[in-house]
């Protein structure tokens, strides 16, 4: 009987270290793009998502033509670049803390960018030094004011 309570506390234990070494299950967000949306045409909604280290965002093609990828000077330090082809979903896991500009490369004169927070902004002061084409610029400034909130 001892030998048997010995296994069981051996097990349990085991199992109790596990559970703890698993990661806390991050988030999932959903980023849809749009050829008309709440905010206008040729949108990312949402615009801003405020995400933690690891969670992931979904770009989902709604409508054709659209893509997403991160803006060049506008991504945390370390972080990875990503670039999704037209008309596809795209699948990213954020883990580095900071902001991500992201854009729709056709449509990126028309105002189609979106901001994503994971965690603290830690590089909202180098993101806002980004020189943005046409509608972007503005979209950009709307955003940065509503992180600053």
């Amino acid at each position: 009987m001892r030998n048997c309570k010995t296994v069981l506390n051996t097990v349990f234990a085991g199992v109790a270290l596990a559970a703890m070494a698993l990661p806390a299950h991050a988030a999932e967000h959903e980023v849809k793009m749009l050829n008309k949306g709440e905010k206008g045409i040729m949108v990312f909604e949402p615009d801003l998502v405020r995400a933690a280290p690891g969670d992931t965002i979904h770009f989902i093609s709604v409508d054709a033509g659209h893509n997403a990828e991160t803006i060049d000077g506008m991504i945390p330090e370390g972080a990875e670049t990503f670039k999704g082809k037209p008309s596809k979903d795209v699948t990213v896991t954020l883990g580095e803390e900071g902001v991500y500009g992201i854009r729709c490369t056709p449509h990126y004169g028309m105002g189609m960018v979106a901001l994503i927070v994971v965690g603290e902004p830690t590089n909202l002061a180098e993101a806002e030094k980004v020189k943005n084409p046409g509608k972007a610029k503005k979209k950009f400034a709307d955003l940065f004011d509503r992180v600053k909130q």
